[in-house]
């Protein structure tokens, strides 16, 4: 979705506002989606560090931060452990029982939460999701149903945009700042 309006930008601040919980995909979002195997069978993924910077600002300003994936990785779970992010659900080929679970869990709403993923296998729950968001490089019909699409692409600081995204319409960003400018 093309923002081309001032009335789109002030919907998507307006539903911003409202978020507590923020929700990623891995494959394709946290990383370009590439998946690479040593000779042993091990997995590895390449993250961006901004990318986790910004998850933990975000989660600093008040936003809860969850994971979503259908993989299992030991290295997602390496990874969420080092951002301190202990919403983490791999190997959800289906991915809406996970979200639903984890709204149940911290007693949100769906509009309290914004998904960020960028395949078919995420349109049941950014359909669902309060804000609904994509990257660039996403399928047509996960970039068709999100309410935004990040600047940057998957793996090189969409997640960042995200977090800043909603900092900023919470008010919550300019402050963050002032601590590395002072």
């Amino acid at each position: 979705m093309e923002i081309k309006t001032v009335q789109d930008i002030q919907d998507i601040t307006e539903k911003a506002k409202q978020i507590k919980l923020v929700v990623f995909d891995v494959d394709g979002v946290l990383t370009d989606g590439s998946l690479f195997y040593g000779d042993d069978g091990q997995e590895y993924k390449a993250f961006n560090s901004r990318d986790g910077h910004g998850m933990k600002m975000l989660i600093a300003s008040g936003v809860d931060v969850g994971i979503i994936t259908g993989r299992t990785s030991d290295v997602v779970k390496h990874r969420m452990q080092n951002l301190n992010i202990t919403h983490v659900y791999q190997g959800q080929l289906e991915k809406l029982p996970a979200f639903e679970a984890l709204l149940e869990k911290l007693s949100l709403t769906a509009d309290q939460v914004a998904y960020v993923g960028d395949d078919v296998v995420d349109l049941p729950v950014m359909i669902r999701a309060g804000l609904a968001i994509t990257v660039p490089g996403a399928h047509p019909l996960a970039i068709k149903h999100a309410h935004w699409v990040t600047t940057l692409d998957a793996g090189r600081g969409a997640a960042r945009d995200v977090c800043e995204l909603i900092m900023k319409a919470q008010g919550t960003y300019e402050p963050a700042m002032l601590k590395y400018l002072t």
